[in-house]
């Protein structure tokens, strides 16, 4: 005899609720943000930072430290092969690029899991620079796969406060890699350092293998031949995606634009790690000492700001914040370069880095959502993929530049001509403001 209730629909067991799947819940979209930005910052400051700042205390050349730098940052300009292989094969019952994320986690946490076979990374700094460099190209794969899911998830209203929390998320992770990972790299030695970011690394893999995108994903890429042959027929050809990239890039409102933006992420590369190297060459400053202090207090204050920055992008106009940030830049830049001579000052020299320190997350959190309207459909994840890889380009040529270039000229004299062009590109910007009338466009 059947027994009435027992197969009543409210005794069955509820579905996943939508707001805990990125597709309905901004709060979990702004984590996955910020988180995942933590997982791409965490070794980006071990390296260029804690590590970068260790050499340089044991004697280590310049020209040196710049070659293993841009060694490491190398895969990063390859960044715009991986968009399109993504966006091709991008179906998934994890969800669309999901598999792509968490296979190329994986593989970055082995590639950092395998820095524990370098003994002396003063001694073996060829060995460091391939085991850096194929991290970084895992790395950037797991950043392709990120920044597409993110435009193609997160509305266009949220855009500036989503950015904000990926370049929060990334100077979070690199406070740690720089502050935290120097600490244990100085008074525990390599090893330890290395085991302590693969442990990181784990723990935020496993964080994004139970993170569903939307409320019917399955946490494992099961076989769905229905849902396989559906892709197969929506999904142009990567030859069509190729060309829709080239079109969007290459009109001239977008490269006009991202022109301007290169340049001006090209010198805060250069600045940067020629003020940082001269700090410990000729001003005394300890490599632990360097990368602590742009690793803790200092990054707070910049989270908080940026956080911030990325609501007032949304409601003021990211052209509006750009632009500011900009010419605040320039200016700080032509004015603590000309007060060089204050530079053996240990209070004013520790204050122009955390005041720079707010320079690139600032502008970023204005320029990536122009970036982000000028991408084209149906390649525009594709695309801001490429943008990225060319901004990280300029960033692995800035220290490459750099450290060759302090062989014929000095830091404060570097930072003079690196304000003068940003300054350039202000007027530049001013003066064409169409460069920013970046409605979404469409190709074929």
């Amino acid at each position: 005899m059947e027994v009435h209730g027992l197969h009543h629909p409210c005794m069955r067991r509820p579905p996943l609720p939508a707001r805990l799947t990125l597709s309905e819940s901004p709060g979990l979209r702004y984590f996955s943000c910020f988180y995942l930005y933590v997982m791409q910052g965490v070794p980006a400051g071990f390296s260029l930072s804690a590590l970068a700042s260790y050499l340089a205390d044991r004697g280590v050349d310049s020209a040196v430290i710049g070659s293993f730098i841009a060694l490491a940052g190398l895969p990063w300009i390859f960044q715009f092969a991986w968009g399109p292989l993504i966006d091709r094969f991008q179906y998934s019952r994890m969800g669309h690029r999901k598999h792509w994320l968490v296979l190329a986690q994986l593989l970055a946490f082995m590639a950092s899991l395998s820095l524990l076979f370098i003994t002396d990374p003063t001694n073996q700094l060829s060995r460091l620079g391939v085991v850096f460099f194929f991290h970084s190209m895992f790395a950037s794969v797991q950043d392709g796969s990120a920044d597409a899911m993110i435009i193609d998830i997160v509305p266009a209203a949220q855009r500036g406060r989503a950015n904000a929390f990926m370049r929060g998320g990334f100077l979070v992770g690199t406070a740690f890699g720089s502050a935290v990972l120097s600490v244990v790299l100085h008074r525990s030695g390599f090893a330890c350092a290395a085991a302590l970011q693969s442990a990181v690394l784990l723990l935020l893999t496993v964080l994004t293998f139970f993170i569903k995108l939307k409320p019917g994903d399955s946490l494992l890429p099961v076989a769905d031949p229905h849902n396989s042959r559906l892709s197969r027929k929506q999904q142009p050809s990567l030859r069509t995606m190729f060309r829709g990239i080239a079109a969007g890039m290459f009109s001239p409102r977008s490269l006009g634009y991202f022109l301007i933006a290169a340049l001006v992420y090209f010198c805060f590369s250069v600045f940067i790690r020629a003020y940082s190297f001269s700090l410990v060459r000729d001003y005394g400053w300890s490599g632990e000492g360097l990368s602590v202090l742009q690793g803790t207090w200092g990054t707070l204050l910049m989270l908080v700001v940026v956080l911030y920055g990325g609501r007032l992008s949304d409601r003021v106009g990211h052209r509006r914040l750009q632009q500011q940030v900009m010419l605040a830049v320039a200016v700080f830049l032509l004015a603590f370069c000309a007060l060089h001579v204050y530079w053996t000052n240990r209070t004013f020299t520790t204050a122009g880095l955390i005041i720079w320190n707010f320079a690139d997350p600032m502008f970023s959190v204005a320029c990536f959502p122009v970036l982000m309207a000028l991408c084209v459909r149906p390649v525009e994840g594709s695309q801001f993929t490429a943008y990225m890889a060319l901004i990280n380009l300029c960033d692995v040529l800035g220290s490459y530049v750099s450290g060759w270039v302090l062989h014929l000229t000095s830091p404060h004299q570097l930072g003079l001509l690196c304000g003068f062009v940003i300054l350039l590109a202000w007027i530049i910007l001013q003066r064409n403001p169409s460069l920013y009338k970046s409605g979404p466009l469409v190709t074929e």
